[in-house]
């Protein structure tokens, strides 16, 4: 049976593809079929009846690969219901959160079109010696410790949520 919702994210250093298969087999475990892409992967999004895209922010933009594919599947994701995860701070810090939220709002702007019926600015993962060039230069974020604020119970409750949202209506 194909799968009928893809989890597609976009990724650096793998903290987005964990989250993604962590949504994927929420959305498993509740009875909805699931395939996982990368999105340079993603050529089209026929059989799909749902998408759900994730990408994060690095410096205040919002993954190149998250933009690519919005711009070549413009048609297809205004047909079919989106959600959208964004990993954002990788600190506990309330102000890294706003920031977080208010950047994602400006980056989904530049897509009026897209209508996303439910969006999520979840915690991330920084790993300093994972850095690579140009970061691995700056010695500023070399100095900074390595954090997860990744909460799983809190990911798997927001894919929780989108199973009546993705489900099928039964014809009458």
């Amino acid at each position: 049976m194909s799968a009928s919702i893809l989890v597609t994210y976009a990724t650096k250093y793998g903290s987005t593809q964990e989250v993604a298969e962590v949504v994927a087999a929420t959305l498993r475990e509740c009875g909805l079929g699931v395939d996982v892409q990368p999105m340079r992967q993603v050529r089209s999004l026929d059989g799909y009846q749902a998408v759900v895209l994730g990408a994060p922010l690095y410096m205040f933009h919002w993954h190149k690969d998250a933009i690519h594919l919005l711009s070549r599947h413009r048609a297809a994701l205004t047909e079919r219901p989106v959600a959208v995860f964004v990993l954002g701070p990788a600190s506990a810090d309330e102000k890294d959160w706003r920031g977080a939220r208010e950047q994602i709002g400006k980056e989904l702007a530049k897509f009026p079109w897209l209508k996303p019926i439910a969006l999520e600015v979840l915690g991330g993962k920084f790993d300093p010696t994972k850095l690579t060039f140009p970061w691995s230069l700056m010695p500023g974020l070399r100095k900074v410790p390595a954090s997860d604020v990744r909460d799983w119970a809190a990911i798997r409750a927001w894919a929780s949520s989108l199973v009546e949202r993705f489900r099928p209506v039964s014809p009458p």
